[in-house]
């Protein structure tokens, strides 16, 4: 059984923070999801007081979670932002974001998001290609606007993760070869509106071993130190996020002071403001997924556990046959039955869990989905015309809707007969 920091049982019930999940529950309805501010603020600042003073900047990577009062939080404790679409940037200054803190990754802008992230002013663009690169050159051009720009590195580093979610492979869609790199580096000398201002890579997500990441940091600094020595004033060193985090038993977490100082340890006095760009490792632990017990049944001898969420509120288990811890939250002495956990959505592939030992819970009872502040409610959708969840985040024992729960009239808002 894991839990999240915040999370904690209190006389047989789960609580977050200051505040039992059970009336959580009973004032919002099922499913919902429930971050818990503290862990957000305590994640962030050990990777932040563990730079010193060094320059650096946490960029956190929207995609991760894009509730607005999300990146309000963020962007309040001095975080940057990492995007990957103009919809990611609407979503930063609308939470009232920094744009000058802004970096925007992708594989695939448009001119368009490459326009509005020059008239916002963001810090800088990660270039996936050299075609991207001559665009960012063209509508700077237009615009009469400089843009920063670093090449996305393809290190070519392995690393121990989901194949779905690695991304530092030449099989990858993503980066340049590092050898090519440089000689797109070099070709950019001629641009007159994009500055070559740094270097970056990103090899993955979920990974729970630091090894990875330091081998492609050491490609960068070589890289880095030959473009000086070709000319290029290149000070930024951008080295993604990635950092794993504890889903089940026997998984490690990676400790963020550790990993940050292994990376002083080969950047100091070089010179180089590093970028990292953390999400789940900020906001992964810090989210529960609320849901009420609506059905047993057994179907000759196989168990299932119907509850009212599914596959639209929480993709993870249905897209990487990814493990979430599943609690009772009123916790009962009862005996385990091994059961599938699955929701209303009419597909084979709608569930929360397979073949998991739980407690043998009734219909009405209440189970939290561990460690789904990253990559939840951001996947969802309204499959089957089910309305998406409210996010709750708690702050002791206050409680802030950050997303209402959506309603019939939502679902058809946009259409028309």
């Amino acid at each position: 059984m894991q839990m999240g920091d915040g999370f904690r049982y209190v006389k047989g019930e789960l609580w977050g923070e200051q505040t039992a999940l059970r009336r959580v529950a009973e004032r919002f309805g099922t499913p919902a999801y429930v971050y818990s501010r503290a862990m957000i603020e305590q994640k962030y600042d050990r990777f932040d007081r563990a730079f010193g003073r060094h320059p650096h900047m946490l960029c956190y990577s929207v995609k991760a979670n894009s509730t607005l009062g999300m990146l309000r939080l963020l962007g309040r404790m001095g975080a940057g932002f990492d995007i990957v679409s103009g919809g990611e940037l609407y979503r930063v200054l609308q939470a009232g974001g920094d744009s000058g803190k802004v970096v925007f990754s992708g594989v695939g802008k448009t001119a368009r998001e490459i326009d509005e992230a020059l008239r916002a002013g963001i810090l800088k663009f990660n270039v996936e290609s050299e075609a991207e690169l001559e665009l960012i050159e063209e509508r700077a051009a237009r615009l009469k606007r400089r843009a920063r720009a670093s090449v996305r590195v393809n290190p070519d580093v392995a690393a121990a993760t989901h194949p779905y979610i690695s991304t530092g492979l030449r099989s990858h869609k993503f980066g340049v070869d590092i050898v090519e790199a440089e000689q797109i580096y070099l070709r950019a000398r001629r641009f007159r509106h994009v500055e070559m201002a740094g270097v970056s890579c990103h090899i993955g997500s979920q990974i729970l071993d630091v090894a990875p990441f330091l081998e492609a940091l050491d490609r960068l600094i070589d890289l880095a130190e030959r473009l000086r020595g070709g000319g290029l004033a290149v000070r930024y060193m951008d080295l993604g996020g990635g950092l794993g985090v504890r889903y089940k038993p026997g998984d490690s977490r990676p400790d963020p002071a550790k990993y940050v100082r292994a990376i002083l340890s080969r950047v100091r006095g070089k010179g180089f403001t590093v970028l990292l760009a953390p999400g789940r490792s900020i906001i992964g632990e810090a989210g529960v997924l609320l849901t009420r017990v609506l059905y047993r049944k057994s179907n000759q001898g196989k168990n299932f556990v119907i509850v009212d969420a599914a596959m639209n509120d929480l993709l993870r288990p249905a897209l990487y046959g990814a493990h979430h811890d599943i609690l009772p939250v009123a916790r009962r002495r009862r005996q385990t039955i091994v059961a599938d956990v699955v929701g209303p959505v009419c597909e084979s592939g709608d569930f929360l869990a397979r073949d998991r030992r739980i407690s043998a819970v009734e219909p009405g009872d209440l189970l939290a989905v561990m460690t789904v502040g990253a990559y939840g409610s951001v996947l969802g959708s309204n499959y089957n015309s089910r309305p998406r969840p409210p996010e709750i985040l708690l702050d002791g024992n206050n409680l802030r809707v950050i997303r209402r729960r959506e309603t019939y009239a939502d679902l058809v808002r946009t259409e028309r007969v």
